[in-house]
């Protein structure tokens, strides 16, 4: 009889969790493909008008992926406990399983799982794929802007290649040329030069980008007597890289850093604001991937707590969503505040924390409040 009963507590489990898996995937999806679609928008000047590749671009906004997740998955998780529970209750299933003796641990044992898989995925893209996919992501950019400035070169418009270096180019080809060409070089501010010419193309040097110009002249004001210098040519080369610091090393934000560089950065307190910055960053990410098992308590403190009803749980509902914007604001708040007070470093942590044994407490007196009730019928 026994065994029976723990065959029947079983299969109802995995028939729980298989909705909650199904609306968890489907609303992470969902949520992850609009994020990524607005996201991708600011790529997409790229492709139309400086010639990015269609593969380069895709390969742009899937690095920015496991940054959304991080903050998609315990919504979804949250949002499919709401939906599934819901559900349930409205088809008079939770009412069955409630006469059956399952008490609200037990109903909500499926959720808790989910809620604990969802954790473990975010422990691992928070430390990890987060890290690892931004600082991709930065390099590859950074060497989009620096060894390929032909890509961010825009038609008719003066773009500034770096410091003291801006370009014009009236119109580029589909195969790289251009044409009508002005370059003002104020790199050196005691000698800037300014060129013109007809036609050119950017290559890749052993010193960095070089452009190559034809048909053109290069125009020079001395400093001493204000006279101007004339050059006029049929081929000019000239490096736009930043030969000065071949060897300078891209400094790494702190969402591009991993745990370790962020707890303990080469920098140390040399800048103090980064130095907190890197330490709330590090205590976010410890601290973020517990929200799926706050807000997934949270949905099933209130939805299992007391006595159902049948007409629909909405003000159930609408206090679950207002105290998880609550939860999620606090942990953005303490974040912003640590960076200045890091005495408010442990809010970030009993933020997620303090839901958690909230509502276990919530579930476990509803239990002992239902063991109490059937005690009384029974006498």
């Amino acid at each position: 009889m026994r065994l029976s009963i723990v065959c029947a507590v079983k299969r109802v489990d995995r028939y729980i969790l298989r909705q909650l898996l199904v609306a968890t995937v489907f609303i992470t999806v969902t949520l992850t493909c609009v994020v990524w679609l607005t996201q991708s928008l600011r790529f997409v000047e790229m492709i139309v008008n400086r010639g990015l590749s269609a593969p380069l671009f895709v390969y742009l906004t899937l690095l920015l992926l496991p940054t959304f997740l991080s903050v998609i998955m315990p919504v979804a998780v949250f949002a499919a406990t709401l939906f599934t529970y819901n559900k349930l209750l409205i088809d008079s299933e939770l009412l069955v399983l409630r006469a059956g003796g399952l008490g609200p641990f037990a109903l909500g044992r499926p959720a808790l799982i989910m809620a604990t898989l969802v954790t473990v995925i975010c422990y691992a893209i928070t430390l990890y794929f987060m890290p690892a996919s931004f600082r991709e992501f930065k390099d590859l950019q950074y060497t989009l802007r620096n060894a390929y400035p032909s890509v961010l070169l825009q038609e008719g418009v003066f773009n500034n290649i770096s410091d003291g270096l801006t370009v014009y180019v009236r119109e580029r080809s589909a195969g790289g040329e251009l044409h009508g060409i002005i370059v003002h070089d104020s790199r050196n501010e005691q000698q800037p030069v300014t060129m013109m010419a007809e036609d050119g193309a950017i290559v890749t040097g052993e010193r960095g980008p070089r452009v190559v110009m034809g048909t053109g002249n290069r125009q020079e004001i001395s400093e001493k007597d204000g006279r101007l210098s004339l050059l006029y040519f049929d081929r000019y080369t000239f490096d736009i890289g930043d030969t000065d610091k071949p060897g300078e090393v891209r400094w790494r934000e702190p969402r591009e850093r991993f745990l370790d560089e962020l707890l303990f950065p080469r920098e140390q307190e040399s800048t103090l604001f980064s130095f907190q910055k890197f330490r709330m960053e590090a205590h976010h990410r410890l601290a973020g991937p517990l929200l799926p098992l706050a807000f997934t308590l949270v949905a099933l403190a209130l939805l299992l707590h007391g006595d159902f009803d049948r007409r629909g749980q909405t003000w159930r509902i609408l206090a679950a969503v207002g105290v998880v914007v609550v939860i999620e604001s606090a942990m953005l708040g303490f974040k912003n505040i640590g960076e200045k007070l890091p005495a408010t470093v442990p809010m970030m942590y009993l933020t997620p924390l303090l839901p958690v044994v909230a509502a276990s407490w919530a579930l476990a007196s509803g239990r002992r409040r239902r063991r109490g009730s059937l005690a009384a019928r029974a006498a």
